[in-house]
């Protein structure tokens, strides 16, 4: 056990009891809050000293209720630590700083986090069960040996007492990668073959795997021309939503990404199943609203069937490369990405959009399922400014052709889905209840 995290009675090894848990987990709440330990010395025995003996340190932007929590936690004498008594965690549950938490709904995990780790799978877990079943020792830590900065080797993160004079030792390291990728060589693994589909920034392949002769579709990026980073993160996160590709492993050479994808065989999106397409995408891309991301880039290209006999359940979005994690206070986004024909008045703008931007790409989808056409077709040299011109007209040509089959709900759906202020156009959720969806279960 590391000694800024050992309870003062753990340290003067005048035995102790599991209230040294609470103290702990004090420790570790403080580090959570504030980003730094609250007894920390120059050196192991400072330490020591400022866990018996130090004033706690209070910062004062805390609030009242975290800071209350602190201090009972931070109870040098056991048996007035809260959690130490009869009452137990209850106590500790009890206590104002968690009056917003349902602790039954916590543990039946119906509260969704605010933040998920990228993993692939169960091979990512933080915890080796060799380890977590044997019966824990008590045994404090030995002092840093003189390499003990090798163990933080590619980490964002030294602790100060390993740093010389304020600053990382130089060394000739080999630079760290820019995504977590497989250490195995790609062509060791896997043999390219044909040209699947091609972008501004990557080229995607057919590859077979020489072990078990898989087939995969390889997302090959240039380093040089795109920062793919938030792309595999977000494909980590959320790839595991049966209506998102799922990403098996990545590779990364000195120029190059090799993003290896699960092999959509399927064709293009179907017309004639448009209402159950629709609910499908709706659900995907509710999915990830919920969770903070916005496509940006939704159009028939990026949407595959991922079965061969074309379910409609089975249309999966393929490509990530525009998606986004909100992140800023205000929930915009303000940097222009998209596809001309697909792409919302508000992007153009640059006034900042959210995600009603991907309900407005969706309402293009379905005008072209409905119509056979595109509702703003653009020519390949129209300016931005041309594009919005046309667009914010809000003229929708619902008439001849095709739309004489068409029920007037779907075509009020168009209607709202592609609606210019973003504000009353249905969100995704709203979108997987309409009732022109639920009509057409039957498709």
């Amino acid at each position: 056990m590391y000694v800024e995290y050992m309870a003062p009675e753990v340290v003067n090894r005048k035995g102790h009891t599991f209230a040294a848990d609470w103290w702990s987990f004090g420790v570790l709440m403080f580090e959570m809050l504030t980003g730094a330990l609250p007894f920390q010395g120059s050196n192991r025995r400072e330490t020591m000293t400022q866990i018996l003996k130090a004033k706690l340190g209070m910062p004062a932007n805390l609030s009242p209720e975290a800071q209350s929590l602190l201090r009972v936690l931070f109870k040098r004498n056991p048996a007035n630590r809260l959690g130490a008594g009869p009452g137990g965690i209850e106590d500790l549950k009890k206590h104002e700083f968690f009056a917003t938490i349902d602790f039954d709904t916590l543990y039946e995990k119906k509260i969704r986090p605010p933040f998920q780790p990228a993993v692939c799978g169960p091979e990512d877990a933080y915890f080796d069960s060799e380890f977590t079943s044997k019966t824990p020792k008590d045994s404090p830590g030995v002092p840093a040996s003189a390499n003990a900065h090798e163990l933080f080797r590619g980490f964002s993160f030294i602790a100060p007492c390993l740093l010389e004079n304020g600053t990382v030792p130089k060394k000739n390291e080999t630079p760290i990668k820019s995504v977590r990728t497989s250490e195995r060589n790609f062509f060791d693994e896997y043999i390219l073959m044909d040209v699947i589909g091609a972008g501004s920034y990557s080229v995607c392949k057919l590859a077979r795997h020489k072990a078990t002769g898989q087939q995969y579709a390889v997302k090959i990026i240039n380093k040089t021309l795109c920062d793919c980073r938030e792309e595999v993160e977000i494909l980590l996160r959320y790839g595991q939503h049966p209506g998102i590709v799922s990403l098996k492993t990545v590779h990364e050479e000195a120029d190059k990404i090799y993003l290896v994808l699960q092999l959509l065989k399927g064709g293009r999106l179907s017309e004639e199943e448009s209402a159950a397409v629709l609910k499908t995408l709706a659900t995907t891309i509710a999915y990830l609203h919920e969770n903070g991301v916005v496509h940006r880039d939704l159009k028939p290209a990026n949407i595959l069937f991922a079965s061969e006999d074309y379910t409609p359940d089975s249309v999966t979005i393929c490509d990530m490369g525009f998606a986004k994690q909100l992140r800023a206070d205000n929930g915009l986004l303000m940097t222009p990405c998209y596809t001309a024909n697909y792409v919302a008045p508000e992007v153009l703008k640059r006034q900042g959009y959210d995600a009603a931007c991907d309900i407005w790409s969706l309402g293009v989808i379905l005008y072209i399922m409905l119509s056979g056409r595109c509702p703003f077709s653009t020519a390949p040299n129209d300016s931005p400014q041309r594009i919005l011109q046309r667009i914010s007209s809000g003229r929708l040509d619902l008439q001849g052709g095709r739309w004489s089959e068409v029920s007037n709900e779907a075509k009020m759906l168009v209607t709202e889905m592609l609606h210019i202020a973003p504000q009353r156009r249905p969100t995704a959720a709203q979108l997987m209840k309409h009732p022109w969806l639920e009509a057409k279960k039957s498709f």
